[in-house]
């Protein structure tokens, strides 16, 4: 099955169970357990409670999905600083 036929959501990071899984409480009021996709770990984008993330989920499987995207934080919030930043 490939991306494109994996059904899009957005939701928020609720849990870390362990065993790089992820509790993720949907839009609509579902809850799933999620893991990063491939290229997430490959690129070592991290998730953490409380990001809102855009999850792909299979038909066959309504409880579990793929974490696909994570949602960029507002402005000042998060991510490295820049060399020199601050002096």
């Amino acid at each position: 099955m490939t991306r494109e036929d994996l059904a899009k959501i957005e939701g928020k990071i609720t849990a870390t169970p362990g065993g790089g899984a992820y509790i993720v409480q949907l839009a609509n009021g579902k809850t799933v357990t999620a893991k990063l996709s491939g290229k997430m770990k490959q690129f070592k984008i991290r998730c953490i409670v409380g990001d809102i993330v855009t999850v792909g989920i299979s038909p066959y499987d309504l409880s579990q999905g793929i974490i696909l995207f994570r949602q960029k934080s507002g402005p000042g919030g998060g991510g490295p600083q820049s060399p020199g930043a601050g002096t």
